[in-house]
């Protein structure tokens, strides 16, 4: 479609939301996962974190640097770089080279040829083999554990390093919804020159999120699973982003005339393109009439931005300088 200018519209400056609640996810098994690896720490020569490139900043728990990552030598793979864009690449590992993060990988973990994922083995045997390994100081094996939040591929990196390296198929269990993984696993080998074994563990978020935006933008990336958000809320967020981007990829998909900053528009139109209605009793006259179903737009407009159908797109892009 044409070219079109956001200023042309009055789309909204601020997005608010009214049950912040939704945003705090924090089952007992991450509390149980976060103990557990803290437990394993003295088991390991090094930590891989993993994030999603499209928010490389916000939504990393915090409480990592504190309690794992701060203690023995440290890599941040972000993965999803086929999702993000990455015009903007220097500026975030600046961003995060001034956090005291120093190695910084982006990656596509569906993609074994990845210049990212071929990095990262080389990288843990020169920082392990440089760094004092203490009570580990005999062993020949590199043990790493993998830390991250929910559903940013921790799993998917253990599975492509362990293909690329050695040849062996998944061990890891991969799924599209947060918490998959739900306790420190059992080490699993992914090279044998040199000997890596590998320590997959469950997805933990920050108990609170005090940021609504940060939670959000969590959501929209299924860090959150969907239901506790819910999927009009975050479609509704979906459209204030890609609006703020000047993204107006959203008008085809969804069968609009021109850009909105109405979410019921969207839905609406969108249901009707795609055929999606739902059957519901009219109180009046006691029949059945077709509705647009406005969930299942919902729904499909968020998969085409997680598939990235909508464009790449850097959800944290607000950090830096325009």
């Amino acid at each position: 479609m044409a070219q079109i200018s956001k200023t042309l519209y009055n789309f909204r400056e601020k997005f608010r939301v009214v049950d912040r609640q939704a945003l705090n996810w924090f089952p007992g098994h991450m509390g149980k996962g976060m103990k557990q690896m803290q437990q394993r720490l003295k088991l390991v020569d090094c930590v891989v974190e993993v994030h999603d490139a499209r928010i490389p900043i916000s939504g990393r728990n915090s409480n990592f640097r504190h309690t794992v990552h701060g203690i023995k030598p440290h890599i941040l793979v972000l993965n999803k770089k086929d999702l993000s864009d990455l015009q903007r690449k220097n500026e975030v590992e600046e961003m995060l080279k001034k956090d005291g993060v120093q190695h910084v990988f982006f990656t596509n973990c569906k993609d074994q040829k990845c210049s990212g994922v071929k990095q990262i083995i080389p990288t843990v045997a020169n920082l392990v083999s440089s760094s004092e390994r203490y009570n580990r100081s005999d062993e020949k094996d590199f043990a790493v554990m993998v830390i991250g939040v929910p559903n940013v591929g921790k799993s998917s990196l253990i599975n492509v390093l362990r293909n690329k390296h050695i040849g062996r198929k998944s061990a890891a269990q991969v799924g599209a919804v947060a918490g998959i993984t739900r306790s420190v696993q059992n080490r699993i080998k992914v090279s044998d020159n040199p000997l890596v074994y590998l320590l997959d563990t469950p997805g933990i978020l920050t108990p609170n999120i005090t940021d609504v935006e940060t939670g959000l933008r969590l959501a929209l990336c299924s860090c959150l699973q969907d239901h506790l958000v819910g999927v009009d809320v975050i479609a509704d967020y979906l459209l204030y982003c890609l609006n703020k981007h000047n993204n107006f990829s959203y008008v085809e998909l969804m069968g609009l005339e021109e850009p909105t900053d109405n979410i019921g528009t969207v839905l609406t139109k969108g249901a009707v393109k795609l055929g999606k209605y739902q059957r519901i009793l009219s109180m009046e006259n006691n029949r059945y009439i077709q509705r647009p179903d406005l969930e299942a737009a919902a729904r499909y407009l968020i998969k085409s931005f997680r598939c990235g159908d909508l464009g790449k797109i850097l959800l944290d892009s607000h950090y830096f300088t325009l």
